[in-house]
């Protein structure tokens, strides 16, 4: 999944953005307002991480006008305010959820993970294709009685192709959601791991799961 970071503190920014690329997340990074105001109109994101107190345009203003234009990703507000006018401004705002400065990095993740089960639409904690379970909690997949060792990369594709069984998702597409900006879309690093998915999920089984649909994209599911 792909998420934009906004966070003027660089040594903060950089020190989230590690633990989220930890977690499997591609992450795009925003040091003000104006240019998260931007990215998120520009680009698919499948979730936000917006701080308030930001320069040329304050966390609030960017969900604001965001959410009048229709856009529907998740939002998390960051702040290093705790009191309850500031939580319900927030949330007023557009905002999905709150957490307030400091905080662990563990509680970043459960609420992350939280919001991205829930919103565009209510996913499952579990996502099954077949006799293939994605673990969206522990992050891990089985299929049949075999656990399946990924790396983060290859889960974060197999976990999007999962939300999206039985639709030919596109090269484009994926792209997006799975890496960052800084990612060569003239590059083969999608075939790449398509190749390693398909050995790990599909090799040994009688039915394969991942399919590609030449010009079109990749499909998992049955054939039927």
């Amino acid at each position: 999944m792909r998420l934009l970071l906004v966070e003027d503190d660089a040594k903060l920014a950089d020190m989230l953005a590690r633990s989220l690329r930890e977690e499997g997340y591609a992450v795009d990074l925003a040091a003000d307002g104006d240019r998260a105001y931007y990215q998120a109109r520009v680009n698919e994101y499948d979730g936000i991480v917006l701080d308030i107190g930001l320069p040329k345009r304050d966390g609030l203003d960017v969900s604001q006008a965001l959410r009048k234009e229709g856009k529907r990703v998740p939002i998390l507000m960051l702040t290093a305010r705790d009191a309850v006018r500031d939580r319900v401004a927030g949330l007023d705002a557009g905002a999905d959820d709150y957490l307030t400065k400091p905080f662990a990095l563990e509680e970043l993740h459960a609420r992350l993970r939280a919001l991205l089960r829930r919103l565009p639409e209510v996913l499952p904690p579990t996502l099954n294709v077949a006799d293939l379970t994605v673990d969206t909690r522990s992050q891990t997949v089985r299929r049949s009685d075999r656990t399946i060792p990924v790396t983060m990369k290859e889960y974060a594709l197999l976990e999007y192709l999962a939300r999206n069984a039985g639709r030919v998702v596109g090269r484009a597409e994926l792209c997006e959601h799975v890496w960052d900006e800084n990612h060569d879309p003239f590059s083969n690093a999608l075939e790449v791991y398509i190749n390693r998915l398909r050995r790990k999920v599909d090799d040994g089984s009688p039915t394969p799961l991942i399919h590609t649909h030449r010009g079109a994209g990749y499909r998992l599911g049955t054939n039927t």
